[in-house]
């Protein structure tokens, strides 16, 4: 079958660095689906592990986790999903990837695609959403509900792909005030046409910033990239108490500052629960559907900014060099090879 894979790790501008294969057919264990890929996206986790990551075994080390398509055949063990059903999910970072004409991926992490999507659209969503998901509902610990005083969320990095989904989740699902970062006219726009109640510049103070609309403090703060030059600025904004959550790897992360404040840090990693297959590992599942019904129900959009076209290296290295330059919004998608 057809794939997009590197023997080596290589910058984004060499030939060589993506590279259209032919690979064998994977075989669905007893818990996976064997799905025909229709729309892939490219993350972050993508550029990084291409810089860095050698083949494991393999020939071709094969990228891509953001996937929807159609299931065309299921192990003997599942129970959730059936053969002919649409699905998107964000696959694992243990198993081979989704730029792949079939992929097998775990159903207990894998949803039902929104009816009111196309493969494309909904393949902008699961590893963004999941992230996002779990880092304000798991990791925060922020209850479904809109009750009064519900707090401040500040989102750093507002038009990125988690940030793109978190405001919306935050805005639709809590009664939490969301106030999201972004430097450039069209970002702001982004963030606020999501339902951000307040759009600051991550480049310019942010204390001065929020006192400026009259909330000095805030008790929730995601950042989501970045956080080694904002560290210091999270914590002088951070309100007592508070909670600071991250999904990017700062080289250095000193805690101590946020003694003081007795306030909590906490990281979100989505791949943890396929890679250590945890017992709620099918929570996974459980958000994709919901979140499935929120976009068919109107609440939710997808995050889509741009579609480059087919499956194939040269798209995909152009995807790459743009998420490298650290200045897209929303998601970035490829549908069918």
């Amino acid at each position: 079958m057809k794939a997009v894979g590197y023997k080596k790790p290589l910058p984004v501008d060499n030939a060589e660095s993506l590279l259209d294969v032919e690979i064998p057919m994977p075989e669905p264990d007893r818990h996976d689906l064997l799905v025909k890929v229709e729309a892939v996206a490219v993350n972050p986790v993508d550029v990084k592990v291409r810089a860095s990551a050698a083949p494991d075994g393999a020939e071709y080390k094969i990228l891509g986790w953001d996937a929807a398509g159609v299931v065309v055949a299921a192990g003997p063990g599942c129970e959730l999903l059936r053969v002919g059903d649409e699905v998107y999910y964000a696959g694992s970072l243990a198993r081979p990837g989704t730029n792949a004409e079939f992929h097998v991926v775990d159903e207990r992490i894998v949803g039902m695609k929104p009816k009111t999507l196309d493969f494309a659209r909904a393949a902008a969503l699961p590893l963004t959403t999941i992230t996002a998901w779990e880092l304000l509902f798991d990791r925060f610990g922020v209850r479904p509900g809109k009750p009064a005083n519900a707090g401040n969320l500040l989102i750093l990095g507002g038009a990125g792909g988690v940030g793109s989904i978190l405001i919306q989740l935050a805005r639709r699902l809590t009664g939490l005030t969301v106030i999201a970062t972004a430097s450039r006219a069209e970002t702001r726009q982004w963030c606020l046409d999501l339902g951000a109640h307040n759009v600051i510049d991550h480049s310019r103070p942010l204390a001065a910033q929020l006192r400026e609309i009259g909330i000095p403090e805030v008790e929730l703060i995601a950042s989501l990239n970045g956080t080694e030059t904002s560290y210091p600025a999270v914590v002088e904004v951070l309100a007592p108490q508070g909670k600071f959550g991250l999904i990017d790897d700062p080289k250095v992360l000193d805690a101590r500052p946020l003694k003081r404040k007795s306030a909590s840090l906490h990281w979100e990693f989505m791949f943890v629960r396929p890679i250590f297959e945890t017992a709620d590992m099918i929570g996974q599942h459980k958000l994709l559907n919901e979140v499935s019904a929120l976009v068919d129900a109107g609440l939710i959009r997808t995050t889509l900014a741009e579609n480059l076209g087919t499956i194939n290296a040269n798209n995909l290295r152009k995807a790459h060099a743009m998420v490298e330059s650290g200045r897209t919004r929303g998601k970035l998608v490829l549908g069918g090879f």
